[in-house]
């Protein structure tokens, strides 16, 4: 079941998905209909899940799902999985590699490597106050708290 994304509890579990590039208007749209579709109908063992989502700064999919009502299981988690495989194949774009960082670069969103990311830290191109997106937070609280944070708070810190 749909669930606008500002109602569910903080507690909600959440995946974040970063693309490799922005999305357009037109992307955003289509995206944002097969999301609805998707999450209306997205079920674990027959029970609706109440899940809502959001695609901040046109670059990043958020998936929350309240696990109070009904949580998530290996098979609802590999059709979602299989959805944003779709989205990856049908936009050409990257969702699922875990292996880069976006930062903040102003308010542009920049998107690098982790190798790159790693060697702008030791050549000073990024510090410790440059702001990064923590996709490893797991719950509302944390994403609406944590993610975007100075890469001194994040797991980013290693590399400064």
């Amino acid at each position: 079941m749909l669930i606008d994304f500002k109602d569910l509890p903080d507690s909600s579990r959440i995946w974040i998905y970063q693309a490799n590039r922005s999305f357009n208007e037109t992307e955003i749209t289509e995206i944002r209909s097969e999301l609805d579709t998707f999450l209306k109908d997205w079920t674990a063992h027959g029970s609706d899940l109440n899940a809502g989502y959001e695609m901040p700064y046109n670059r990043f999919i958020v998936i929350a799902l309240d696990q109070n009502v009904a949580g998530a299981t290996g098979c609802s988690i590999d059709a979602s999985v299989r959805f944003i495989q779709a989205l990856e194949k049908k936009y050409s774009v990257d969702l699922l590699d875990k292996m880069n960082v976006s930062y903040k670069q102003g308010e542009f969103v920049a998107y690098k490597t982790l190798l790159d990311f790693k060697k702008m830290a030791k050549n000073k191109s990024v510090s410790k106050n440059t702001i990064v997106f923590n996709n490893l937070v797991t719950n509302k609280e944390e994403y609406l708290n944590h993610w975007e944070v100075p890469a001194e708070e994040s797991w980013h810190a290693r590399f400064m």
